[in-house]
């Protein structure tokens, strides 16, 4: 017997309980040649779901009413009829949530519990790393000395992005909700600056005070006002990293917003988005030096794990209440 959360309604604004269906169901565990049987340990939940509870083109399909939700998840191989696997392995992938699963095996790579904790395989050294590292990289392409802006910085990406923008010889400003969370930027990740947008009258001045030399590079994780007092800091040639719009996901009109072209034009500055599986090709060079790094103790990370299956989505609509610090996990 398993339990699957299905996507029961397309939400409207933010998601509700009510948009989850939860049901038990039995399982044909008789495996075929080539499959695996897994007991989901550990779940991802992210805010980019939101747009694939939705049925707009995307990036990526939307699920399908009444169908099983899928992210991130680390599972152990109760039993293996896969040559790729072993009874015992823990391994990673996209994965239904579910309790129990069976798999092809097509997507999942083996992940060792001796180096690192399970549940790191879905934050620093899994897809909160990776687009931490090819976003900054790839298209921030720092220099060092140069000025980088963070928003959402205690989030999962946001607090690796920042620490890597220290190693790499950037001053570092983040924004964030909480002082308890401008205070973990500063303390734990080691961010020059930090500055809290709720309780901030005045973001296009703060900005300016932060960074009296101007933006050279913005990570953006939230979109909308910030965003905009960001924009008017930037310099000339500056590059903006668009990773992701949380403060407007689950808006039900256009948002109003300003005008971005002036700005860029002004500055001849780069603005694009972009999603991970753009950089596969620089994921072993990623994977390498998040490992190093964190083996080094240069790099920090936290967590907010969440007990429970049937927790799954509440965890996830929190994300949207900021209750999150760093990645945020369920743990089965």
């Amino acid at each position: 017997m398993t339990k699957t959360i299905l996507l029961k309604n397309r939400p409207e604004g933010k998601p509700s309980i009510s948009d989850f269906e939860f049901i038990s169901e039995e399982i044909d565990t008789a495996l075929a040649k080539g499959e695996l049987l897994l007991e989901t340990k550990y779940v991802s939940v992210d805010p980019y779901l939101r747009g694939r509870m939705s049925d707009a083109k995307s990036y990526v399909p939307p699920f399908q009413l009444n169908k099983p939700i899928q992210s991130g998840v680390v599972a152990k191989v109760l039993e293996s009829k896969n040559e790729k696997f072993a009874s015992g392995d823990y391994v990673s992938g996209m994965l239904n949530w579910q309790t129990q699963q069976v798999s092809h095996g097509e997507g999942l790579t083996k992940v060792d519990p001796s180096k690192a904790p399970l549940s790191a395989y879905l934050g620093i050294l899994g897809m909160t790393g990776l687009t931490a590292y090819t976003g900054l990289t790839q298209i921030g392409k720092p220099k060092a000395g140069e000025t980088l802006v963070v928003s959402g910085a205690a989030g999962a990406v946001g607090s690796v992005v920042g620490q890597i923008g220290k190693i790499l010889g950037l001053k570092v400003i983040g924004i964030a909700g909480t002082d308890e969370k401008i205070e973990l930027l500063k303390n734990k990740f080691g961010f020059d600056a930090g500055i809290n947008y709720k309780t901030t009258k005045d973001m296009k001045a703060a900005i300016a005070e932060a960074a009296p030399n101007g933006v050279d590079i913005y990570f953006d994780n939230v979109g909308g006002p910030i965003s905009d007092a960001v924009l008017v800091n930037i310099n000339r040639l500056a590059r903006i990293i668009v990773c992701g719009a949380i403060s407007v996901y689950n808006n039900t009109e256009a948002p109003k917003s300003l005008s971005v072209q002036p700005f860029l034009v002004k500055n001849s500055a780069l603005m694009q988005g972009f999603i991970v599986s753009n950089y596969t090709d620089k994921f072993p060079e990623a994977m390498k030096n998040l490992s190093t790094w964190l083996a080094e103790d240069k790099l920090k990370y936290s967590e907010t794990i969440v007990k429970g299956f049937d927790n799954i989505p509440n965890a996830f609509i929190d994300l949207f209440e900021g209750k999150n610090k760093g990645k945020m996990v369920v743990e089965l």
